[in-house]
């Protein structure tokens, strides 16, 4: 991914749309992702070639932290340990769910603050998955997938853009995270 300016401390975040539909199809999920592309258009991003691979992994860390949070759940209620592949500060319902304390804080401090965790701490964490003793296969997936991510253009415009459609979205990826963590996937990790 090339290098891209900081964004504008000025700019305003997107603006919450319409209330959501509920995305039942392949076509209504097109319509929600196409939503947030539109969003990114109008945003800092210099175009579909920068956004698209952003939109895709910040997409993949929803999922995961999904997947991971029944993983947990299935876990817990027959008495397994589990254990996460990311942990705190670096899950997404740490520093990328609009209600988490992290991304609150991250949003009131300094103007580049969202900007500086994802560029200077969370990438280059993800990336660096692999190289952990005893890391998982999954560890090494994020890692892998995360390598090709330089820098974003902005997270947070990003993150805001999937706001706009988030119910319609977050229903989508949830069934999507739940499908994949079901037992009968066959993504499912053999037991």
């Amino acid at each position: 991914m090339s290098r891209s300016p900081k964004p504008d401390p000025a700019a305003k975040p997107a603006k919450l749309a319409k209330p959501a539909k509920h995305i039942d199809s392949q076509g209504a999920l097109n319509s929600a992702v196409w939503g947030i592309c539109d969003v990114m258009r109008r945003s800092n991003c210099a175009g579909a070639l920068q956004y698209v691979p952003e939109i895709t992994w910040i997409l993949f860390l929803r999922i995961l932290d999904v997947r991971e949070e029944f993983e947990a759940e299935r876990a817990e209620a027959v008495g397994e340990t589990f254990r996460p592949s990311l942990k705190a500060p670096y899950r997404w319902r740490d520093w990328a769910a609009p209600d988490s304390k992290r991304r609150k804080e991250l949003q009131e401090s300094k103007s580049n603050a969202f900007y500086d965790f994802v560029n200077t701490d969370l990438i280059p964490h993800l990336k660096k998955l692999r190289h952990h003793p005893n890391a998982t296969p999954r560890q090494k997936v994020i890692s892998e997938i995360m390598s090709g991510v330089d820098r974003t253009c902005s997270a947070a415009e990003i993150l805001a853009a999937v706001e706009t459609r988030s119910a319609e979205v977050q229903a989508a990826i949830e069934r999507l995270g739940r499908l994949i963590a079901s037992p009968s996937s066959r993504m499912s990790p053999p037991a």
